[in-house]
């Protein structure tokens, strides 16, 4: 995994919390900065790709891992 500015730990969360949470996160991290997000809800995974299309943030990296989710996200 990259380098991040701010981490999320939205496990034990289902849809359509570790969204919101991080929507929330974003909105107050300047452009250029990377959220590190960490979910157990394997829903996450359709749920970032469509709200990175929808918002314009960049998914800069997704995986699963031991049953948990990672994602990247850049603000833009």
């Amino acid at each position: 995994m990259a380098d991040f500015d701010h981490e999320l730990d939205a496990c034990g969360l289902n849809c359509p919390l570790p969204i919101l949470r991080a929507k929330k996160s974003l909105s107050s991290m300047g452009e250029g900065e990377v959220l590190h997000v960490i979910s157990t809800d394997p829903g996450a995974v359709k749920d970032f790709e469509a709200f990175s299309k929808q918002t314009g943030n960049e998914l800069l990296d997704s995986k699963e891992e031991g049953g948990k989710f990672f994602f990247l996200i850049k603000k833009s």
